[in-house]
């Protein structure tokens, strides 16, 4: 009995999917929820387990197609068993009924000439010189013959290369070759320089198309600069109070709570506050409306090999430490495991994002549209500051708000990162709310 494979139902925020890469071949066996196949959409990979245990009969889609939801993507013979040695047949692909073998494609292959492939360059010299390219000894990858390899070959036979093959020659304006001195032998032309093969790294172009999730976020940044009036405004935060909180706290509550008391809970917990009383900064613009969100969901930037993605963090007001740093480290693991949902990567009013772990001193991000506000961190450095009229060294930090300027305003802007600053430099404004 035969079993059709089809395209889960995708979220209803998502259209279609690109089929990234198959895990079994026609003939192989499968068992039963095992994942025969990754589909990528704009923000997850969806894995497709096998409905049945049997062998996987045919594929009826090849790697890079868009799907839509119920689209028939391979056939399962249930209770089949693999022949052992037998050879998988040619995957089907929808369009043609047929794919392209790599015995095909190699026969359509260009062939090199004497060993090593001309460049165009190149062939044009030897056409014009009569020289046989099989003599000439190419320096570029593969054995390639470059213009300079046949300029070469040609100054070593002592021939110089006539006026059609110099470029420029016989124009007005150019430089002409000084004559020969009278009774005097012809001056050797100079020849060019070419490091040895050895010394010239390979010089090779790799085109590989954009995954589904690169390309929805280029589409998003692109549209936040295109559509909002972007501006950053910075400060910087003396780090010692949250540093000797953490050092006193550290163990007790890693011991009570299963997880490392980090930076990122202080800041949600800051922004929260800041929040609180600067509106716009948690507001959106929908047309000619603004939308104050009464509610603080702040997305928090996780960064994967895919790309990067913002999970986000419902409520973070009313979340303890402990919640957040929990499902921070949740929302990172899940992520690089390709587990996360769409449902917690949708919404969002506030973002921040941490390029300090990557040691990133200062940068203007790019809000995660159609948000209005991003908070950028950075890397934590000891630097000397003037502290009651005495210079002392403190761990500090430049954080960075860039915002739209439609309707945030740079008096709010800069007012909130000041009570990010109070928040941080006093933790305990957070715990009374002040």
């Amino acid at each position: 009995m035969t079993i059709e494979v089809r395209v889960p139902q995708l979220p209803e925020s998502v259209a279609d999917a690109t089929l990234v890469a198959w895990h079994k071949k026609p003939g192989d066996s499968v068992l039963r929820d095992e994942n025969l196949v990754d589909l990528e959409t704009d923000k997850v990979v969806l894995e497709v387990p096998a409905p049945a245990a049997g062998v996987l009969k045919e594929i009826r889609l090849a790697d890079g197609t868009t799907v839509t939801s119920g689209q028939v993507l391979a056939v399962i013979d249930e209770g089949a068993t693999a022949l052992p040695g037998a050879s998988a047949p040619a995957i089907i692909a929808a369009a043609s009924g047929a794919v392209t073998t790599a015995q095909e494609a190699a026969k359509d292959a260009p062939k090199t000439e004497g060993g090593g492939k001309l460049s165009p360059a190149a062939k044009r010299v030897v056409e014009e010189n009569q020289v046989d390219p099989k003599s000439v000894a190419g320096s570029g990858r593969d054995g390639r013959v470059s213009k300079s390899d046949v300029v070469n070959y040609l100054s070593n036979k002592g021939a110089g290369l006539p006026a059609a093959g110099v470029p420029g020659a016989g124009l007005p304006g150019a430089a002409q070759a000084a004559p020969p001195p009278a009774g005097g032998p012809a001056p050797k032309p100079p020849t060019q320089f070419v490091p040895a093969p050895s010394a010239r790294g390979a010089r090779a172009d790799q085109r590989v198309p954009m995954t589904r999730l690169r390309a929805r976020i280029a589409e998003r940044m692109v549209q936040a600069q295109s559509t909002q009036a972007l501006l950053t405004s910075f400060n910087e935060v003396d780090l010692k109070a949250v540093n000797e909180l953490r050092g006193r706290y550290k163990d007790q509550f890693e011991k009570q709570n299963g997880v490392k008391l980090g930076f990122m809970s202080f800041f949600t917990k800051a922004c929260a506050e800041a929040l609180k009383k600067f509106p716009s900064v948690n507001a959106s613009v929908e047309g000619n409306d603004i939308v104050y969100h009464e509610y603080f969901d702040i997305g928090v930037a996780v960064s994967t090999e895919r790309g990067l993605i913002v999970p986000v963090l419902r409520d973070a007001d009313s979340l303890s430490f402990s919640d957040i740093e929990k499902s921070i480290a949740n929302f990172a693991a899940r992520a690089r495991a390709g587990s996360i949902t769409i449902e917690e990567l949708t919404g969002g009013t506030f973002t921040i994002t941490n390029g300090g772990v990557f040691g990133s001193l200062l940068s203007t991000p790019i809000v995660n549209s159609p948000q209005s506000a991003i908070l950028g961190m950075h890397k934590i450095q000891d630097r000397p500051v003037v502290v009651d009229g005495q210079v002392v060294v403190r761990p500090m930090m430049y954080i960075a708000l860039t915002y739209d300027h439609r309707i945030i305003d740079g008096r709010e802007a800069v007012q909130f990162l000041v009570t990010v600053k109070q928040c941080l430099e006093d933790p305990a404004r957070m715990v009374l709310g002040v």
